[in-house]
Order: C-alpha cells, then sequence, then structure tokens
C-alpha cells in the first residue's frame, strides 16, 4: 500500500528517507542520494531566527532543484510566532512539505529552548505545531525522540496530540535526548504509536538502520511505514539502492567498486563547488572524503593529500591516482 503525506505526496511502498543532518544534507549530498534512489530528503535544519533575520547561511539552506522533489525544508526554534513567521518564508521557497525539528539533542540548540527541548514542554510543542499548520498551505510534518529522559519518555502523548493539530506524518528517533546518540535505538515504542489505533498519519522509524539486513529486520519487527538514514548514508549513498534491490529482489547488491566510489566523490566535489563556490566546495567537501573510501587498506596517505588540496584540478588528479591504484578492488 503506498504511503501519501497529505493529498499530494506518494511515496510508494514503504519508503527511504534521507535525515536531514547539519552540515551534511545539503543540495550535493542531497544530488547524490536522489541518484541512488532515496524517496524523500529534507534540507539542513534551518533556524527560524536566521530566516527572519534574513541571514544569508539560512536563506542560502532554503535552495531547493527540481529533480530533488518530494523535499521538505525542516525548520527549528523556540518562539511560536517566529517559527509562525518563517513557516511562511519557507513555504515561498516552494518545497513539497515543512518539517518541525522537536529531535536535534546539541546542546546550543536545546539550550535556546528549540529541538528536543520541546520534549520538556509538550504544551509549547502543540502550540507550536498548530501555529506552523495553520501559516501554511503544505503539509506539516514532524522529526522527534522518544522523549527528554527515560523518565520522561512522552512520545505516545505527542503523536496523538501533534496528530490533532494537522501533522501528516511523524518520525521518531528511538532514543531519548539524554542519550544522544550513544547506546541502541529502541525501536519498540515506535512500533507501540504505530500501533496505537488513533494513529493515523505514516510513522517513519530512524536511528542505527546502517545495513540491508537491519532494514529488513526492522521492517517487519517494528511494524513501521518508512525508514529514515542518517549518519549511515553519510559517504555511502549507495545504502539506499542497496536496500531498495533487497526489498524488491531478496539478493544482496555487490557494494560499489572503487570506480564508483571515486565517481561519486567527483560528482559530489564538483555540485559542491558549483553550489557554494570553489574554496568554500573544496573546504565541506573535506569531511566527505575517509568516509567515501572507507575501508581501503592504507588510504590515510591520500586522505591527508585530499584535504590539503585548494584547487578541484589537483583534487580530480588525486582521485585519477586513487582509481588507478585500487582499481577495480571490490571493498
Amino acid at each position: 500500500m503506498s504511503v501519501k503525506i497529505g493529498d499530494h505526496i506518494d511515496l510508494g511502498n514503504f519508503p527511504l528517507l534521507l535525515a536531514p543532518m547539519e552540515d551534511v544534507s545539503d543540495p550535493p549530498f542531497r544530488y547524490v542520494c536522489k541518484q541512488n534512489g532515496v524517496d524523500m530528503m529534507y534540507t539542513e535544519f534551518i533556524s527560524s531566527e536566521g530566516l527572519i533575520r534574513d541571514a544569508a547561511k539560512s536563506r542560502q539552506k532554503l535552495d531547493i532543484f527540481e529533480y530533488e522533489r518530494p523535499i521538505g525544508i525542516q525548520i527549528f526554534g523556540s518562539e511560536i510566532e517566529h517559527m509562525r513567521q518563517s513557516s511562511e518564508i519557507c513555504s515561498l521557497a516552494n518545497p513539497d512539505l515543512i518539517d518541525i525539528n522537536y529531535g536535534c539533542p546539541v546542546k546550543n540548540v536545546v539550550c535556546k529552548g528549540a529541538g528536543s527541548s520541546l520534549l520538556q514542554d509538550v504544551d509549547k510543542m502543540v502550540a507550536m505545531t498548530k501555529a506552523v499548520v495553520e501559516a501554511t498551505h503544505l503539509p506539516v510534518t514532524v522529526k522527534t525522540r522518544l522523549g527528554w529522559d527515560d523518565n520522561t519518555k512522552n512520545v505516545y502523548e505527542v503523536a496523538e496530540r501533534l496528530q490533532d493539530v494537522g501533522i501528516k506524518a511523524l518520525s521518531i528517533h528511538g532514543r531519548t535526548r539524554a542519550q544522544m546518540y550513544k547506546g541502541q535505538a529502541d525501536w519498540s515504542m515506535i512500533r507501540d504509536v504505530k500501533r496505537n489505533p488513533r494513529i493515523k498519519i505514516p510513522i517513519f522509524g530512524n536511528g542505527d538502520i546502517d545495513s540491508v539486513e537491519k532494514a529488513a529486520a526492522w521492517r517487519q519487527e517494528f511494524e513501521v511505514d518508512g525508514i529514515m538514514i542518517g549518519r549511515a548514508s553519510i559517504g555511502y549513498p549507495w545504502i539506499f539502492r542497496e536496500i531498495k534491490h533487497f526489498f524488491e529482489t531478496g539478493q544482496r547488491l555487490e557494494g560499489p567498486t572503487i570506480v564508483e566510489r571515486v565517481e561519486v566523490c567527483r560528482t559530489h566535489l564538483t555540485k559542491s563547488i558549483e553550489w557554494k563556490g570553489e574554496k568554500t566546495g573544496i573546504f565541506e567537501m573535506r569531511r566527505h572524503y575517509a568516509n567515501y573510501f572507507k575501508g581501503i587498506p592504507n588510504f590515510k596517505e591520500y586522505r591527508m593529500k585530499l584535504v590539503g588540496l585548494q584547487s578541484h584540478h589537483e583534487i580530480h588528479e588525486v582521485l585519477d591516482e586513487i582509481q588507478h591504484q585500487f582499481t577495480e578492488e571490490i571493498i
């Protein structure tokens, strides 16, 4: 059965979503994930304060492209009125939906009363969500966690109350804020939310999906409508095509060859330079090289070369060298 968000977004049977990740899920990264079969993506999270102040960095994150659809713009903030205004600004960028971040656990977001901080004040979370829903013609979705800590796991209440004020889907990360990204994600509460007869909207599970086998097992065990993948896709956008292939055929697809790794890394670099300019594009690609070539023996020397170069011509030369050195070796 097709999974739908609102009236117009049809994600097909059991969609795979790319999690919004700060400093990662920008247009260049989204491009390579889209090429590998992801069904829906989100921008990096965008500060409502930054949008209202017209901050250049926040505005740039509104950039979306036709080939990315369906795509959501994710916003976060602590002031209800500012979130309402920022949803109006986002609507003008013409995404397919607006997503509210009630899950980010990092200190400088939480300290300002945003992200997962709102799990400590569900009434305010509900009022904020209602304001955003009423301010836009687009479907509104939410990403959150199980609760603030082990003593306040309130995702059941959150799911019901947010659905009541009009959200069209809910993504749940199977950890509390206190856990940050440590320990194991607990999807049993996500399953309980999905089983609640009151819940009619799609429920997506997030946290710790890092292999084809886990995706297949957890799809069955936890009964979610789709899965959202974050960290496991960094430097490995092939995870989406591998999971899809397994769901469709029951067969495990072979991992990417060195040629494919180099090719996708090149594409990512090219898109990064196109979007951010040469200096910033090259600088921001540095965090990705180790992930693209993870598992290759004796790669450190090449990584050190790549992160030290300032010119895209020189980087392409090193990528040529890597391809030549490790050609057709399957990792």
